[in-house]
């Protein structure tokens, strides 16, 4: 998929800026051609030299290079490559990106394109929570500007959290959707996923027994056709899968908040079981047994978050899809929700006991839209997903 293909990789400064060298082999591997640009910061993580030594290609650095403008000016620079990476891309460039400032060659570079950007931020976990970071990622993502990542983890500064780059391959497999020819490509889908968890006290919650397979399948098979996938996903059992834009979430408030922040998208898949109610108010402190009898706990509704944007009146997706999960009368039950809710489609399924899909390898849906019900046979996660993916597709080309 990546031979051939031309990578302009800048290179912003942070200490994640290492994770880059490591991300020029990988791409050299598959077959791709590697043009790096290190900002100064960059500078000072790697060194020019390790940087074009492993690419095979000069590392640009100066704006004002008389010798290359007239060798390479930074305009065909900026337009002669299949995608332009920012690995990592700072607080700093993206807020440059945003501003339309361009006060260097990195800046410049972006200004002066019209080749299409993936960013991998990279930041301190304050950093990337900060207000102007968030307001900044989504008119960058308003604009066509793809992402992969950050990462959830420990950070070198010693704070963990979100703003960890993502790890090469996953770069990697980024590159390899926002370069595929799939139908899906230009599409940006949010996909939910995974159960949520409500808390009672600090090591008590309420939760369900979803894994997030279907879930996380069904965004790989969307990101394989070339989409640009925001995954939400609560504690599943599954590892998200590559080359997705990740969001990882513990609540149904939190996961609410994630699905705001994503929109606007072109088609929006709940998959996520969201837990129905939460505690109204969740003890900070372990509640213990005594002899007063059991504790009183008093139950507040959650956020109905496919309810909200199937009715939203500015900025619906083209196409929301909701799921369905029954114990009885599926086709009937699955019918009333996806009135109740204003969804376009439900994807329904029995998940009693007897079934063995809840948590299990396999699935067997039924699919009710407009077009009527369509019952499908029972198939790997993996199936369903890349049948439910392809439906999307033809929906949004239509």
């Amino acid at each position: 998929m990546l031979a051939s293909k031309r990578i302009l990789l800048i290179i912003g400064g942070g200490i994640a800026a290492y994770k880059s060298l490591d991300l020029i082999r990988r791409l050299k591997e598959r077959g791709a051609s590697v043009t790096p640009v290190l900002t100064r910061a960059a500078e000072e993580f790697v060194t020019p030299l390790s940087v074009s030594a492993l690419a095979g290609e000069k590392a640009y650095r100066d704006l004002f290079d008389l010798t290359d403008e007239a060798e390479m000016g930074h305009i065909q620079l900026s337009r002669s490559a299949d995608l332009i990476v920012l690995a990592p891309a700072t607080a700093d460039l993206m807020g440059k990106m945003v501003g339309g400032l361009a006060n260097d060659l990195a800046s410049t570079l972006l200004m002066a394109t019209d080749t299409p950007v993936l960013c991998a931020p990279a930041m301190n976990v304050r950093m990337w929570d900060h207000p102007a970071t968030q307001r900044n990622l989504k008119q960058l993502q308003a604009d066509g500007i793809r992402f992969v990542g950050p990462n959830e983890g420990d950070m070198a500064c010693g704070e963990f959290g979100p703003g960890r780059m993502s790890e090469p391959l996953e770069i990697v497999a980024a590159i390899g959707t926002q370069l595929a020819d799939g139908p899906l490509r230009g599409k940006r889908i949010l996909v939910t996923s995974g159960p949520t968890h409500e808390p009672i006290d600090p090591v008590r919650y309420i939760a369900n027994r979803s894994s997030g397979a279907q879930g996380a399948a069904v965004a790989r098979a969307l990101s394989a056709l070339g989409a640009e996938v925001v995954f939400v996903t609560g504690p599943a059992d599954v590892p998200p899968p590559a080359g997705v834009q990740v969001v990882r979430v513990e609540t149904a408030q939190q996961m609410s908040d994630a699905v705001d922040a994503a929109l606007p998208v072109d088609a929006g898949v709940f998959a996520a079981a969201v837990a129905d109610w939460r505690v109204a108010t969740a003890s900070d402190r372990k509640l213990k047994k005594s002899h007063d009898g059991l504790p009183s706990l008093e139950f507040s509704e959650n956020p109905d978050i496919l309810k909200r944007v199937s009715r939203l009146e500015a900025g619906r997706p083209a196409l929301v899809v909701g799921f369905a999960a029954e114990t009885n009368d599926v086709v009937e039950n699955a019918t009333a929700k996806r009135a109740r809710k204003g969804c376009d489609w439900i994807v329904a399924n029995d998940v009693s006991p007897k079934t063995g899909i809840m948590g299990g390898s396999e699935n067997a849906v039924v699919l009710i839209s407009d077009d009527g019900v369509d019952e499908w046979p029972r198939m790997d996660k993996d199936m369903v997903a890349d049948r439910l993916a392809q439906k999307i597709a033809d929906a949004l080309a239509d």
